[in-house]
């Protein structure tokens, strides 16, 4: 499943994204969810010190990974294997954000939640991430982004505008939000 969310800045699409990834607990209610998790945060959290192998070296160790075969392919659908010396602080806003999509990506989980996570990226990596996405949507995984934008309705199988607090489904297809 590839489904969206779409609303007006400030409408709180980051703020449910970080009460379903678990970063935030619900003023009311609960989440649950099965199987792992992978989250993109819009706010990129790197440390600017580390160079994106130590990076990927960090989190195959938090995620007890025997390699990083998976993130060599994310890193090769994107177009950033060359930069794997690279300082994470040098990095450009898109090849940060590229680095982000990488480390929630590299554990292969089932669920995957992204806020904003084509910011910064040039079109052809642009292009790359949505077949990212497709292929992980094939694979039976299931992607949820989030933007504040609507002109990519159309990959998408589900879409819901959050207005108000509350999520309205739309039709992806009709090519207009109301």
């Amino acid at each position: 499943m590839l489904a969206g969310i779409v609303g007006e800045n400030g409408a709180g699409k980051s703020t449910l994204l970080k009460a379903l990834s678990g970063e935030l607990r619900p003023d009311r209610g609960t989440v649950g969810r099965r199987g792992s998790l992978g989250y993109c945060p819009q706010t990129v959290v790197l440390d600017d010190a580390f160079t994106v192998r130590q990076h990927l070296d960090l989190f195959r160790a938090a995620f007890r990974l025997p390699d990083l075969r998976r993130a060599h392919e994310v890193l090769e659908t994107l177009a950033f294997t060359e930069y794997l010396d690279e300082r994470a602080g040098l990095l450009s806003g898109g090849s940060r954000q590229k680095l982000n999509l990488t480390l929630a990506l590299m554990h292969d989980p089932d669920v995957l939640l992204l806020d904003e996570p084509y910011q910064g990226f040039d079109w052809e990596t642009y292009l790359r991430f949505w077949e990212l996405a497709g292929a992980l949507r094939d694979a039976g995984r299931s992607v949820l982004v989030v933007s504040h934008l609507a002109y990519d309705a159309g990959r998408l199988d589900e879409l819901w505008r959050l207005r108000e607090g509350g999520l309205t489904r739309q039709d992806p297809r009709a090519g207009e939000v109301t």
